[in-house]
């Protein structure tokens, strides 16, 4: 008697897919403006200190003072700057001393030297030592020079025509050389100094127009325009340091005004029409960039690698020049670990 079993096949286990987060390719958003905040400051600010070292004895300087160029702001005691012209004009009158005598030794040495009195050895010397005595004038002369320009170092003038926005000394105080002691607001213009994040640092190019508001000023809207554009990000902020000067005159501006300063790209070279994929979708190997297209097949979701030329970084991230199409989906996560290939299920972000 046979006896027949009824075997039932083994189930295989269920596939594990990965899910994968994606976006799909679009156009670039209508709205890409932003606005990041500012300090205002004249064009031109200059730190005065004096080129000489002393005590204060003088410093008709005040915050707000508007002062003329040549005008005398402060001065100093110059006390080892005089010694020193003095010591100069007593080197001076020895150095003409000596080269007086130095002269009438020559005359007598010449004449003697004429007769046949002497030797030419000893013309020479006479003639040598004139020289020498000619050298010491001239150099004590120019110690002179330089001793009195000294002095003048101990007058503090204004450089340029402006107003005082700081001070940093007083009378009675010992500065040296190079200390600021006092600042000059001296430009006509005024502008903004903010720092632009590295995500948009790309976009803004000298040139570019802005709009700039101050919070002391509400309801006011001005014209603006990049002047310099730092081209190393700045350790402290993070940031890269931008200048906008302002186009419409303001006298109602004043320096270290919190400004908002507004820039519109969407009206720079960038067509609106452009695709754009986000910068974290995007990979690179030797072969060049690329982001992972994720394609349907048999009703089951594959991640194929796709080349990709990109062009200008855009806030909303890279514009696609070529190997992308609207609407197709790609992966934004995950880009090393992925296979070309490989099946995945979504996850949308």
């Amino acid at each position: 008697m046979l006896t027949c079993f009824s075997c039932k096949e083994e189930e295989a286990p269920p596939k594990v897919l990965r899910p994968v987060k994606y976006t799909a390719v679009d156009y670039l958003k209508g709205d890409r403006v932003r606005t990041f905040s500012g300090t205002s400051r004249t064009e031109k600010i200059i730190n005065l200190s004096f080129r000489n070292s002393g005590i204060i004895t003088s410093f008709e300087i005040n915050l707000g003072q508007r002062v003329e160029k040549g005008q005398l702001l402060a001065r100093l005691d110059n006390v080892q700057s005089r010694l020193a012209y003095e010591q100069a004009l007593t080197q001076v009158n020895s150095a003409t001393s000596q080269m007086n005598t130095a002269k009438l030794n020559l005359n007598r040495v010449k004449t003697l030297y004429e007769k046949g009195s002497l030797s030419l050895s000893d013309f020479e010397a006479a003639r040598n030592s004139y020289r020498t005595a000619q050298q010491s004038y001239e150099s004590a002369k120019r110690s002179v020079e330089i001793q009195k320009e000294q002095i003048r170092y101990g007058f503090l003038y204004a450089p340029a025509n402006g107003t005082i926005s700081g001070i940093t000394a007083e009378v009675d105080e010992n500065v040296s050389p190079g200390q600021v002691v006092a600042v000059l607001n001296a430009g006509t213009d005024m502008e903004i100094s903010l720092g632009i994040p590295e995500s948009v640092i790309n976009e803004v190019k000298v040139g570019l127009r802005a709009s700039v508001s101050f919070t002391s000023l509400p309801g006011k809207v001005y014209k603006g325009e990049v002047t310099e554009v730092a081209p190393a990000v700045d350790e402290t902020t993070a940031t890269y340091p931008v200048r906008v000067r302002l186009i419409d005159k303001a006298e109602e501006v004043r320096s270290g005004m919190a400004a908002s300063v507004t820039f519109n790209f969407s009206e720079d070279e960038i067509q609106e029409d452009a695709l754009v994929v986000p910068t974290y979708a995007v990979g690179e190997d030797t072969k060049g960039r690329f982001v992972f297209v994720i394609n349907e097949s048999d009703s089951a979701l594959i991640v194929n690698k796709q080349p990709v030329t990109l062009g200008e970084l855009t806030m909303e991230g890279f514009v696609v020049r070529e190997g992308l199409e609207r609407g197709q989906k790609i992966a934004t996560a995950g880009l090393q670990t992925l296979l070309d290939g490989q099946e995945v299920k979504l996850y949308k972000e």
